[in-house]
């Protein structure tokens, strides 16, 4: 698990966090009604199933436990658009102290019970406690497979058994993970994939809830040693969480900087606010199709946005001339790169990292572009990107000195400047994005400056 959390962690939890202090939403009710319905079926059908229990319920054992298993339940470690809790520690000793008829419905009533204080404190909208039948599943593959090895205690039990009961838990909870996503058509098996680690979790805690399963035959009151254990994760959850939000009010600080910056170029020359804006829309088509990850498309995006925001420093008689340049006025204009990459340090943060993406933006794959030189992989990917869609557009939209060019014309461009200019694979993706077919072969360019 990485304890700095991704971008796209941070964007998960910013809606999360909006989604969780907020009533249950009409799609959400539904979703909730088919889990926790069959959540109860499945434990009425468990109780009819099960064979008789011959231990005997002590309740004292059984009330350590749960008030165990009611605070660890309030310990709330985020993760993405979910979180995980560490309630494997008192699941174990409960599951051994009640008939297994009864550990789920019992556990899905700490669970609701442990909301309360919340729902009190209007922290939590009452509506959300109809998550927890569906949240409780879990419970009912530990209780599944005690039934059908006829309950033996805790220290009756072979590893096989609590193996099984491990792997049924985790069965259950991976299963109606995505069931409950699916009905809320928000189904990522790549997110089920990467959150692989809050099941280590449970495996990690299950040696712990043994021994305390084992602890309270001879001390009744035993799972109540778990409690200095959950107040220390307790502690390292608020921390995390606390840094969650933190990073996430950043980004957003990050980001409105960005939009900002975005609406001055905008101002100082509509052109090349509107260009921006159309470079933004085809640079993110080309990177989802070529596969970047939420950090990337995030860098990739705002480069878009600002790869000519250095042009506020160039003079306006310069970026409207509608003859040719001469070679000072190059120079100043080349520099907009610099200025940019300058400005953009100047912000901090992941803004550098866009900074970097703005400097290479007119680098070119045989490296003779400017202002570095630099070539093929040497070019951030984020940068080959937006030179490619920085071009597509040039061309495509009027300019001061010329007329836009048809577009099946400006595709034949990008075309022949495929490994010259452009990184041919991103040259590629941006032919697929814009859908127009290369017609045949005609002069070749000698390429084209966004």
């Amino acid at each position: 698990m990485a304890l700095e959390p991704s971008i796209a962690e941070q964007q998960q939890l910013e809606a999360a966090l909006e989604r969780r202090h907020a009533p249950l939403s009409v799609r959400e009710r539904r979703a909730e009604a088919v889990l926790g319905g069959g959540f109860v079926v499945a434990c009425l059908l468990l109780a009819l199933v099960a064979p008789p229990w011959d231990g005997t319920v002590q309740p004292a054992v059984v009330l350590s436990c749960v008030v165990a298993l009611a605070a660890a339940s309030r310990v709330h470690f985020s993760v993405g658009p979910g979180y995980t809790v560490p309630t494997e520690l008192a699941l174990v000793p409960l599951a051994f102290a009640l008939p297994p008829a009864l550990l789920a419905p019992c556990t899905a009533a700490v669970l609701a019970l442990a909301q309360l204080p919340d729902v009190a404190r209007g922290r939590l909208p009452l509506s959300r406690l109809a998550l927890t039948p569906a949240n409780s599943w879990f419970a009912i593959g530990p209780a599944a497979v005690l039934a059908g090895v006829g309950s033996p205690g805790a220290g009756e039990v072979a590893l096989w058994v609590l193996a099984a009961m491990l792997a049924a838990q985790i069965a259950l909870d991976v299963v109606m993970s995505a069931l409950r996503d699916g009905l809320h058509e928000e189904l990522d098996l790549r997110r089920l994939r990467d959150e692989w680690w809050l099941y280590a979790v449970d495996v990690a805690l299950a040696p712990a809830g043994m021994l305390a399963a084992l602890a309270v035959d001879e001390h009744p009151s035993a799972a109540l040693a778990l409690l200095p254990l959950v107040g220390v994760l307790a502690v390292f959850a608020r921390e995390r969480e606390a840094r969650l939000e933190s990073l996430a009010e950043l980004n957003a600080a990050y980001r409105g900087t960005a939009l900002v910056l975005g609406d001055v170029v905008e101002a100082d020359d509509g052109y090349t606010g509107e260009h921006c804006r159309d470079v933004v829309d085809l640079a993110v088509q080309v990177g989802r199709a070529l596969g970047l990850s939420a950090e990337r498309m995030r860098n990739l995006e705002f480069g878009a946005l600002l790869h000519d925001v250095g042009k506020v420093a160039v003079p306006k008689a310069i970026i409207n001339k509608p003859g040719p340049l001469d070679e000072e006025e190059w120079r100043i204009v080349r520099g907009h790169t610099i200025e940019g990459q300058r400005m953009l340090d100047r912000v901090g943060g992941f803004m550098r990292e866009v900074g970097v993406i703005v400097r290479a933006h007119h680098e070119r794959w045989d490296g003779g572009g400017y202002p570095d030189g630099l070539a093929r992989e040497a070019i951030p990917l984020e940068a080959r990107i937006i030179a490619a869609c920085d071009s597509w557009n040039a061309m495509t939209t009027d300019r001061a000195y010329r007329a836009a060019l048809p577009e099946q014309a400006a595709a034949r461009e990008i075309f022949d400047n495929a490994g010259a200019q452009f990184d041919p694979q991103v040259a590629a993706a941006v032919l697929l994005a814009v859908a127009v077919e290369v017609p045949a072969r005609g002069p070749v360019g000698a390429g084209v400056a966004g």
